[in-house]
């Protein structure tokens, strides 16, 4: 007998791709099914060279599934799980589109910043948590048992992936049009990004930033939720011309003094890879592709207990290395 399917519902998203990418790399590959976020005939998506099939949104095509990742938009996504919810067994659900984040069975899920393993509950609604607070959580974690955090503010670059491919297509369009002078798009942040910083979009943007930034704060909030972890830091989030990855910009105050060389030693280890002075500075660009979070630790002039921390990640493949984790620990559990 076929082993059950592993459904990607919103196959042809950023993220959809990415999850393609790295379950097409492992065993898993023969048991993945593509799904669209149309109830609309197959259509074909590219890949790089190669053309993917992917099979409409509908309840034949996510029967049989044991795993059902939602990786596109919250409609599909809604729809998606209330078709699993019918089948019989209903198959695990991994949300990363943060749909079903309300939803009164959902758990934020981080295993990359998880303290224990994650016990197994039927029904349970797995929503991954967002990337830039799973990196947020793992570093003050990490740092704080170590040396004792007092306080922190920290800034986040927010990279245009994070709103999709229209997103990005508005980024780009607006960089070219900028030097060829000619009339901005502004569907998506209304407002310039292009060689510009945003603090909030437009207001006639179908999102506010804040938004986003407030979701952050939940998750970190909820993953830093136990009686040893650092406290809340004073966060802000800020829209940055660039692709893909976050870059993050950490003070941080600890009870007593602490040198730069040992904070870098109390953060280093999987999945972090500390860069040190001598070397190549972190950057978005040099995160791409890449899993893990890279960190470099420079001192506080003006502070001798307070030490500055720049971070980077690719924000896609850290929710997809998080999602990846989550669902090798769920099948892990039905065997």
């Amino acid at each position: 007998m076929r082993e059950p399917a592993i459904v990607i519902v919103g196959s042809d998203s950023l993220l959809g791709r990415e999850l393609r990418e790295l379950l097409g790399e492992g065993p898993l590959s023969s048991r993945l099914r593509l799904v669209g976020e149309e109830s609309t005939e197959a259509i074909l998506s590219g890949s790089g060279d190669e053309a993917v099939v992917l099979a409409p949104l509908e309840e034949e095509n996510l029967s049989g599934a044991s795993l059902l990742f939602l990786a596109g938009h919250a409609a599909s996504s809604r729809r998606s799980y209330g078709i699993a919810q019918k089948l019989e067994p209903p198959p695990e659900v991994v949300d990363l589109s943060f749909a079903l984040e309300d939803h009164p069975q959902a758990r934020l899920r981080s295993p990359l910043s998880e303290r224990e393993p994650f016990p197994p509950s039927p029904g349970t609604v797995h929503v991954v948590a967002h990337p830039a607070a799973a990196a947020l959580a793992l570093f003050l974690r990490r740092i704080h048992e170590a040396y004792p955090v007092r306080r922190s503010v920290i800034e986040i670059f927010e990279p245009a992936s994070e709103r999709g491919r229209k997103g990005i297509e508005e980024l780009q369009k607006q960089t070219v049009n900028l030097l060829s002078f000619q009339k901005l798009p502004q569907e998506v942040f209304d407002a310039q990004l292009g060689f510009n910083l945003l603090p909030r979009y437009g207001a006639e943007a179908k999102e506010p930033l804040s938004e986003f930034e407030m979701r952050i704060e939940r998750h970190l909030a909820s993953l830093l939720a136990d009686t040893v972890s650092a406290p809340m830091p004073s966060l802000r989030l800020v829209q940055a011309p660039v692709f893909h990855g976050y870059s993050v910009s950490a003070w941080v105050e600890f009870d007593a003094p602490v040198d730069p060389e040992s904070a870098a030693s109390a953060l280093a280890g999987n999945p972090i890879e500390i860069r040190k002075a001598d070397e190549e500075p972190p950057s978005n660009v040099g995160a791409s592709g890449q899993s893990g979070i890279t960190v470099s630790v420079d001192p506080d002039r003006n502070n001798p207990r307070a030490l500055w921390f720049w971070l980077v990640a690719d924000n896609l493949r850290l929710m997809a290395d998080n999602a990846v984790l989550v669902a090798a620990g769920l099948l892990e559990g039905r065997k």
